[in-house]
């Protein structure tokens, strides 16, 4: 993973994280926010190395703790609990698949807020739950999983459209044969 894509991850991540914060027609409509960052973090872990998937958690937790009622830096640790394990294991996960991508974008949406509440319950703050909690949760699970293949597909596209191609051909053809003689004194 090169400079260039590290920077187009981290400008995504922005992007996200202000239109989570700008848009509030979804949050009206579904009585939830769709949560964004899961999904690039499972791009992330799969196509990128630890000190990506470590700038994405940093960043990308403290924007969306900045916008958001979070306690600054309390998304830090979910984002990374997400990332890591998903890294471990990319050589067993079919990245290509876009049902693995589903999964892996529900299972990460469903873990981002629930190590978050976690987090809160076990420090001194009291966060709100009740039942409304259980369908916000559905909403940014089924959110999170429908974003995560279009995430793949958004990424795969701008690296291809505007990363560096590193050309595979070569100068020689296989179709060509050299002719050689020798030559008489």
């Amino acid at each position: 993973m090169n400079a260039f894509q590290t920077s187009l991850i981290l400008a995504f991540a922005f992007l996200a994280v202000f239109a989570e914060a700008a848009l509030d027609a979804p949050r009206h409509w579904l009585g939830a926010q769709v949560d964004l960052l899961p999904g690039l973090m499972v791009f992330t872990a799969l196509n990128a190395g630890l000190p990506t998937i470590a700038m994405l958690a940093i960043f990308g937790g403290l924007w969306f703790d900045t916008l958001s009622a979070n306690p600054l830096g309390i998304s830090i640790l979910p984002l990374l609990a997400i990332g890591w394990p998903v890294y471990l294991r990319r050589d067993l996960i079919l990245r290509d698949l876009p049902f693995a991508q589903l999964v892996l974008g529900a299972a990460a949406s469903a873990a981002m807020p629930l190590v978050t509440i976690l987090m809160l319950l076990s420090g001194s703050q009291e966060p709100l739950i009740g039942w409304g909690s259980l369908w916000q949760l559905i909403v940014m699970t089924a959110g999170g999983a429908a974003a995560t293949p279009l995430i793949f597909a958004l990424m795969n596209w701008c690296n291809h459209a505007l990363g560096y191609q590193v050309r595979t051909e070569t100068s020689f053809r296989l179709d060509r044969e050299i002719q050689r003689s020798r030559k008489k004194l």
